[in-house]
This record gives C-alpha cells, structure tokens and sequence, in this order.
C-alpha cells in the first residue's frame, strides 16, 4: 500500500486530490496549514497533518509525521488577480513564497528519503496561466512558471535515481476559493489602478464568460494519471480549457 503526501487540502484541488487517492486504496497524509477535521472522511488510511510551507520548522515537523511516503503532491498556493501596477511587493514576496519557495522547500525535504529508495514521484501542480498569455496574471503566472522551470531542471537531476519529477496544469475552475482569495482581502480597485479599470472589467467579463472550464476532479485525476505514467511526460494540462490552451501552443 503506498502513501502519497498532499499540499493544501483544505479545499478545492488539493481536497478533490486527497479524496481521489484515498478512493483508490492509498494511504493519504492531507496537509493544511490550519487542519480542519472536517472536510475530509475519518478513515485509517487518512491523516490529517498540520504543514505551512513558507515555514521551514513546519515544513520539517510535517515529513517527520508524515513517515516514508512514496509520492508528494505539491498543491498549496495563493491566488492572485492584480494589474502589476497595482501590486505591491509585499504582496508579490507573498505569492512567491507559497507558490514558488514552498514547493522547493516540501521538495527538498524530500528528495534524500526518494533518492537513498532509488523510487518516488514529485507532482507539482502549476496553472494553465503557464499555457498562454493572461491578463491579470502577471505575478501568479510567474510564480508558477518558476516552478515549471523549476520541475523540468529537477527531473533530470533526479532520473539516474529513479526518481520523477512531473507538473500538473490545471484549467480555470468555477467551484473552487480561487476568485475569492485572489485579492487576498485588498480592495480591488488598489490592485486595479483608475486608468486600467475598464480593461480590467471587460477583461474579468470575457473570462467569466468562456465555455471551457475546469472541475475540480479533473485535476485529481491528471495528479494521479501523471505519478502512473510511464512514458516520461514531463506536463500534464488537467481540464477542457487547459488541454485546450496545449494544443494552441
């Protein structure tokens, strides 16, 4: 029975991801950064284990509970929807830290259980920002185009060991908090400076308004579609929109 090991499963991706594996007879560690007991079943092969990963003491705390795992999935990330202008760089540090330094922070602490095995998986999930040009998105999407460099320099380093590093890129999605969150609880007209207002209004329209959206079992099934594969795919686009934007790249 192998244990995969979840980041930011309190909601959305993450908890589709936790239950997904668990239904498929895998022993799950669900981290959050403040545990709630109940959005996830009480079950034997289910832990829920406490992790903030911009903290690296809870970063060590979390894999000594969690024990030997066989995959981690790095999930956990904040949104952000802001014109650049308009962000401020403490706000930007913040998206970086979570999206971009906690992945390589889960990753490193790690890596030397994987390599001494000579086995194990790294998901990493991203967003399909990284597929196309997106308004609105400027520092999100570099945050998780970061981590695509990121995992696809690692996954060399880490194939003479047996190792794998993949990402996962999940499409826009209606029923997650991503839109609520993505101000982070700033004004949207200080994120939307005054001259770029009517952009940024038929802008957020248009995207409202595509066909193509994204569920949230989409992407617990490309996370699991991506640890069994085999074939050396290093991205895995999750969901109508995304596969979408793969193709027209």
């Amino acid at each position: 029975m192998k244990t995969v090991l979840i980041t930011g499963t309190s909601s959305g991706y993450g908890r589709a991801t936790a239950l997904y594996f668990h239904s498929q007879g895998w022993n799950v560690i669900a981290t959050m950064r403040t545990p709630r007991a109940d959005v996830l079943p009480e079950s034997e092969r289910l832990r829920v284990v406490e992790l903030d990963v911009t903290k690296p003491e809870s970063v060590t705390a979390a894999f000594e509970a969690a024990g030997p795992i066989d995959v981690l999935v790095n999930n956990a990330g904040v949104p952000s929807i802001s014109v650049f202008e308009g962000t401020p760089m403490d706000r930007v540090r913040e998206v970086f830290e979570t999206n971009t330094f906690g992945v390589m922070a889960t990753t490193q602490a790690v890596l030397p259980l994987f390599r001494e095995r000579g086995s194990g998986v790294v998901v990493n999930v991203t967003s399909s920002v990284v597929l196309g040009h997106m308004p609105l998105s400027a520092v999100y999407k570099a945050s998780k185009m970061a981590v695509e460099g990121f995992t696809a320099s690692l996954a060399l380093e880490l194939a003479p060991f047996g190792v794998q590093a993949k990402t996962v890129e999940p499409g826009a999605c209606l029923t997650t908090n991503f839109a609520a969150n993505a101000t982070n609880g700033m004004p949207l007209d200080e994120l939307v400076p005054a001259p770029y207002a009517l952009w940024a209004k038929k802008t957020m329209d248009d995207f409202t308004g595509q066909a193509l959206f994204t569920k949230e079992s989409d992407v617990a099934e490309t996370v699991w579609r991506a640890v069994h594969d085999a074939t050396g795919q290093l991205r895995f686009p999750a969901g109508p929109d995304a596969l979408w934007l793969a193709q027209a790249k």
